[in-house]
């Protein structure tokens, strides 16, 4: 008698930007006109989407990237980084001609970061090239808001075929993020992404519209003040508090909490579960500056 084959792990399909970061550590982030020494330099793969695809495969999933990069001379090699983490880049488009986002990244002695984007060039917009089939085979979807049109059409294959989605609601234009809420199950959103999508409103408020819309769950991650955040069927906010660790670099703590969250929705947590295990996620990053494996969360799940 042989034994069954092991089932894989839950794939999780991440929608959105590919980034080259280049990051300073610096002492602290001083008004020009100034001239300063970086105490570190790191070159490496950044954006919402593709922490949270290397998150994903970190803590024990499979990713699937959809994005699109130019063919310069930063497109191949971050594809390469990502595909050396274990996500899958079958799918990457590489766009003649075009530009790949870069961001510089200035870190100061508290771990706190400022970020100067430039969001490429000549990527196109068009999504009719996505291989939505393969979301056939995904456990869920997540989403950035940095490409509207990808967004859109990757959401509402999925809501068709009953997989569950979540959007990073990182800052972006109102109408983009009142566009892709209503398409999306999970709506995660930073406190200026909430504040972008319902402006002058208390946070309960604001997630109270997002459920309102079309999302079934929404959330707003607030840093070391935890994660407030409440769902369709019970409209009264609840928190999730954060960890508490020393910062060192919260450079993708958002995009890692993003992509923990997930996964653990690919592996059907509970809502509640699920933003614990994301929170622990986040705070891991943000203390070591490094996307954490499944063994150091899940010990820091118990014994937080």
């Amino acid at each position: 008698m042989t034994d069954a084959p092991a089932a894989l792990p839950p794939l999780v399909v991440c929608l959105g930007n590919l980034v080259a970061d280049h990051t300073f550590s610096v002492q602290e982030v001083e008004q020009p006109p100034s001239k300063n020494i970086a105490r570190a330099y790191r070159l490496g793969p950044g954006g919402m989407a593709a922490n949270a695809a290397i998150a994903v495969v970190r803590l024990g999933g499979r990713a699937l990237f959809w994005g699109r990069v130019g063919d310069d001379m930063n497109g191949g090699p971050l594809a390469e980084a990502l595909a050396a983490e274990g996500v899958d880049m079958s799918q990457l488009r590489h766009v003649p001609g075009g530009r790949t986002p870069v961001s510089a990244v200035l870190v100061d002695r508290m771990g706190e970061r400022s970020i100067f984007n430039y969001r490429g060039e000549g990527l196109g917009l068009d999504p009719t090239w996505l291989p939505l089939d393969s979301l056939a085979a995904a456990s869920a979807l997540l989403c950035d808001p940095r490409w509207l049109e990808g967004a859109e059409q990757a959401l509402l294959a999925a809501r068709q075929r009953g997989i569950p989605s979540v959007l990073d609601g990182e800052k972006s234009e109102t109408r983009i993020l009142r566009q892709l809420v209503p398409l999306v199950d999970h709506a995660i959103f930073s406190t200026p992404g909430l504040q972008n999508f319902a402006p002058g409103v208390a946070p309960a408020e604001g997630l109270r519209r997002a459920v309102a819309s079309g999302a079934r769950v929404a959330a707003v991650t607030r840093g070391e003040a935890g994660t407030l955040w409440l769902t369709r069927e019970d409209p009264t906010p609840r928190e999730t508090p954060a960890f508490p660790v020393e910062a060192t670099n919260t450079t993708g703590a958002g995009d890692v909490f993003h992509g923990a969250y997930a996964l653990a929705i690919a592996e059907r947590q509970e809502v509640a579960a699920a933003m614990r295990f994301a929170s622990a996620a986040g705070a891991l990053r943000a203390r070591d500056g490094e996307t954490p494996r499944r063994l150091p969360l899940e010990e820091l799940l118990v014994g937080g």
